[in-house]
């Protein structure tokens, strides 16, 4: 029997916000990425408003699962090795019935979320809206952990310079 892969639930918080100065004539609202936090049981499966005032609104998006795949573990050392270890979360605007006030929540929502470098870079080759915030120190410690157990770093691999290729080589002649 597989043992289960290491995971994290979590949910998404994203804020609308009021822009201010001559771009809100064109767009007078935006929305962003907030924060990624732990998944509690309380928090229900449906997006839920946590916070209104008139410059902003904070949403909650439950039910998200983080895997660690073994096979990306080069992804997971990418984000730890650096001076900011992050989430990323693909999210998307809806619009049409669902996005409607008094909805199943805000038009802005979360599709996925990850802690791999290679995960994110597909989702931007792909024209996805990505963006991250900072992972806390206590999943940095257990991504950490599982890249020791499982990268392996590749050899570098000397290149031959191009003087000693033939010119057909080359060229492709």
């Amino acid at each position: 029997m597989p043992t289960p892969r290491p995971a994290i639930a979590v949910a998404v918080v994203m804020r609308r916000e009021r822009i201010e100065g001559p771009m809100s004539r064109w767009q007078p609202w935006r929305w962003v990425l907030a924060d990624v936090v732990p998944q509690e049981d309380s928090f229900g499966l449906l997006p839920r408003l946590l916070y209104q005032n008139d410059d902003e609104e904070r949403w909650l998006h439950p039910g998200f699962t983080v895997e660690l795949f073994q096979d990306d573990a080069e992804g997971y050392y990418l984000n730890t090795s650096t001076d900011n270890p992050a989430w990323f979360v693909l999210w998307r605007m809806h619009e049409g019935d669902e996005a409607e006030e008094g909805g199943a929540g805000p038009p802005a929502r979360p599709v996925a979320v990850s802690l791999s470098y290679h995960d994110a870079g597909r989702w931007l080759d792909a024209q996805e809206t990505v963006e991250q915030v900072p992972a806390p120190a206590g999943v940095v410690d257990w991504l950490s952990a599982f890249v020791a157990e499982h990268h392996v770093a590749e050899p570098k691999r000397r290149k031959r310079p191009e003087s000693f290729r033939t010119l057909t080589d080359r060229f492709g002649n």
